[in-house]
């Protein structure tokens, strides 16, 4: 019996490129449909499973949109699909564009927490978007149908269940209108329960035309390769719409695949030539721990011209390891690209200039604490005790605007930190169905609270952290960035196991929390470890500290893999006031 043979789609499309200069995602779709690139699913040995013509993605999701269309939904309803890497999500997805409804992509089951978690989760956004519809994969609709509110919708099921509906004779489609909502981007929870972000068509398609011809200069060879999740801004904008809108070819990894192997994300960039790929720190961070020796003499990314960055603070440590590790493979880092955005921006707000690689401006660490000023260091090396780096992300796309101001809503001089504001053509509408939290963090003069923090200078934009997770002691401002980074240098521990968080009520006596995942099970080798952390913590910053040592995949995450320092702390709130009147072992917790 012979194996059916299947190639992925061109890298050269056969139709001229255009770069997002379209009112709709359906008249995008229209015209990438006129070419032969596409898209291309990878299992999790990186063998191809699935190349998805742009042309065979729009028959499909003009017969999911009759077919939805024929449930009766009114227009504009809200139609949930589990993201899943799999080419059902694009059938839906862009069914949705063709039929005037609003796909709202969900988080799939991974580092939530366990099967009932999930569920409960799950329910909650279905029922914060009011969706008419749940589709899933086949070996997630149990989460569906377990969720109480499944009897409200008009529809729940796998793809192959919706692909038996009746479609209407003599129906009519509408796509969606410019003014209309193209989908609903779940923010990613770092600072509470995720919002339901609405994203207009005219928001989507300004993004994307100033994504894929500024900030990335996208051309006629480039092929795109991503692991990043459909569920999450940079996976859903930067890796489905922008391919499709610039009519390139792009290969799938999922993000569970990617973090079992690695290795499979950069075999997928050697093999087929890939140009564009974006990730996380942690992600660039996850290959350099795992590929060493023979993965590396297999590889030739030579290709790779823009080796993204974002969705998290940029650590310039781990990029420098990341480029000096994969060097012999032809990486350049001059291809790192740090970028900022946010949902609420449809995805990017700043680029850093292309080609350059990433630019660091280091500062007086002390009058950044106590005045809030980033002033530049003339020698960083000699003044490396006193200094703190801050990576450029660049200025604002054509059409945007930053600002940075205080907490009075007054504009700031450059190399003051304040708040970040943001205002162009890429913002959303406002939170779903949230007026209030809406007027909170957009203005009526179409500024936006990004609730960041950071500072210009001449060549860009700096973010500094979170306006929440920023720690004040004594007046002054530490950002827990900067005792991660110590922490993991002194205990040899990756800085995606430990966060530093300020001290709840519950625990007056200290300065700063540290959580830290670990392995360890010698009590003393834990109780040193603590020992060491905590005292080095406080002679660099002057600041009492307690360390709690934690069991591995304890600390929670948001949907895009971050640590949600803002949950991690109710956590340890309710973990001590579980725990009051008793004192912690060495083993567990200690202060300096």
């Amino acid at each position: 019996m012979t194996e059916l043979c299947i190639t992925a789609t061109p890298t050269f499309n056969s139709s001229p490129q255009r770069l997002a200069d379209f009112a709709t995602l359906a008249e995008a779709l229209d015209y990438a449909a006129e070419g032969c690139t596409g898209f291309n699913f990878h299992d999790n040995r990186g063998r191809l499973l699935a190349p998805l013509a742009y042309v065979e993605v729009r028959r499909r999701a003009l017969d999911a949109a009759r077919r939805l269309k024929s449930l009766g939904l009114e227009r504009g309803a809200r139609v949930a699909v589990i993201a899943d890497t799999d080419p059902a999500f694009m059938e839906i997805f862009f069914g949705c564009q063709y039929a005037g409804l609003v796909p709202v992509p969900m988080p799939i089951p991974m580092s939530i927490g366990g099967h009932e978690r999930y569920v409960a989760r799950l329910d909650r956004l279905v029922e914060s978007c009011e969706a008419r519809v749940a589709i899933a994969p086949t070996h997630m609709v149990r989460y569906i149908e377990e969720m109480p509110s499944v009897d409200t919708l008009a529809f729940h099921g796998d793809i192959e269940a919706f692909r038996t509906l009746p479609v209407e004779e003599g129906m009519t489609l509408a796509p969606s209108g410019p003014d209309e909502i193209a989908y609903l981007q779940y923010t990613s929870g770092s600072t509470g329960f995720p919002r339901g972000v609405e994203i207009r068509q005219h928001a989507i398609m300004a993004n994307l035309r100033a994504i894929l011809a500024s900030g990335l200069a996208v051309r006629p060879q480039d092929r795109c390769v991503s692991w990043l999740p459909f569920y999450h801004d940079m996976g859903l904008v930067g890796f489905v719409l922008g391919p499709m809108a610039s009519q390139l070819s792009v290969d799938y990894l999922g993000p569970r695949e990617f973090a079992m192997r690695p290795r499979l994300w950069l075999s997928l960039m050697t093999r087929n030539r890939g140009s564009i790929a974006f990730a996380p720190p942690f992600g660039y961070d996850l290959c350099t721990r795992r590929l060493h020796g023979s993965d590396i003499d297999r590889l030739d990314l030579s290709a790779w011209r823009v080796a993204g960055v974002g969705a998290e603070p940029v650590l310039p440590d781990v990029l420098e390891r990341f480029a000096d590790h994969f060097a012999a493979a032809g990486f350049d880092r001059r291809a790192f690209l740090p970028s900022y955005g946010m949902a609420e921006n449809s995805l990017a707000v700043s680029f850093a200039p292309l080609g350059t690689g990433m630019s660091l401006d280091h500062v007086n660490r002390d009058a950044l604490e106590q005045h809030g000023e980033a002033r530049a260091l003339d020698d960083p090396e000699a003044a490396e005790v006193n200094a703190t780096s801050f990576v450029n992300c660049g200025h604002p796309l054509p059409g945007h605007d930053i600002i940075i101001r205080d907490s009075e809503g007054q504009p700031l001089p450059e190399r003051h930190v304040g708040r970040v504001t943001i205002r162009g053509p890429s913002l959303m509408s406002g939170y779903f169905r949230d007026p209030e939290q809406t007027r909170k963090s957009l203005g009526d003069d179409g500024w936006f609270d990004t609730g960041d923090l950071g500072y210009l200078t001449s060549q860009g934009l700096h973010v500094t952290g979170r306006h929440k997770d920023l720690i004040i002691v004594n007046g002054r401002n530490i950002w827990p960035q900067d005792i991660e980074a110590l922490a993991s240098r002194l205990a040899g521990i990756n800085r995606g196991e430990l966060t530093a968080l300020a001290p709840p009520e519950e625990a007056p006596e200290v300065d700063v929390v540290v959580l830290v995942q670990t392995t360890l099970s010698d009590e003393q080798e834990r109780a040193a470890l603590v020992k060491e952390m905590a005292a080095g913590i406080r002679s660099e910053f002057g600041i009492r500290c307690t360390v709690s040592l934690l069991p591995p995949r304890t600390l929670p995450r948001t949907s895009s893999g971050k640590i949600s320092r803002s949950q991690a702390r109710r956590q340890y709130a309710a973990q001590l006031r579980e725990a009051m009147g008793a004192a912690p072992t060495p083993s567990a917790a200690a202060s300096s």
